[in-house]
């Protein structure tokens, strides 16, 4: 583990390069801010002993370039949508369909959980409860009174 010294000089001397790049692969001020924290916090907690400063420069930008594809390739960026842009999207369709996403986002957080899993990510029930840690009973349980909220909210007839 380095030292608070070591770690402010080398946060001097690589915090532009390693922006620089995080902005490059990720296009997004967030995202860079996330893997510049994650870059400083692996160089502090690693013992790797540089040999000079082109080898130390070398390290944070195959770390750098590492961590951005990393967060480029994780299942939670590829299938999400940041929730303005669902909106827009869903504002964009039939105003119906607006109507659906706002009452399935206003659910609860335990309904909204399996409705997104099974409609919109198309697992199954028993998908849903290993992704969950539930039984699959529990699941079904849940589907169904989601179903129930949304008739309720949307005016639909209860006994469909």
């Amino acid at each position: 583990m380095r030292n608070e010294q070591e770690t402010n000089r080398a946060v001097e001397r690589y915090a532009d390069t390693v922006r620089r790049l995080c902005m490059i692969h990720l296009k997004s001020y967030h995202d860079t801010e996330d893997i510049f924290q994650t870059v400083f916090l692996k160089y502090v907690l690693s013992s790797v002993v540089f040999e000079n400063n082109e080898h130390e420069k070398a390290w944070f930008i195959r770390v750098t370039i590492n961590a951005c594809r990393d967060l480029l390739k994780s299942f939670f960026r590829n299938h999400t949508v940041p929730l303005e842009e669902a909106l827009n999207q869903a504002a964009d369709l039939a105003p119906d369909h607006s109507e659906v996403l706002e009452a399935v986002l206003s659910l609860p957080a335990k309904y909204k959980d399996v409705v997104y899993l099974h409609y919109y990510e198309g697992y199954t029930a028993g998908e849903i409860a290993e992704i969950l840690g539930r039984n699959v009973n529990t699941v079904y349980t849940l589907l169904t009174r989601s179903r129930q909220i949304l008739r309720e909210k949307l005016g639909g007839d209860a006994n469909e």
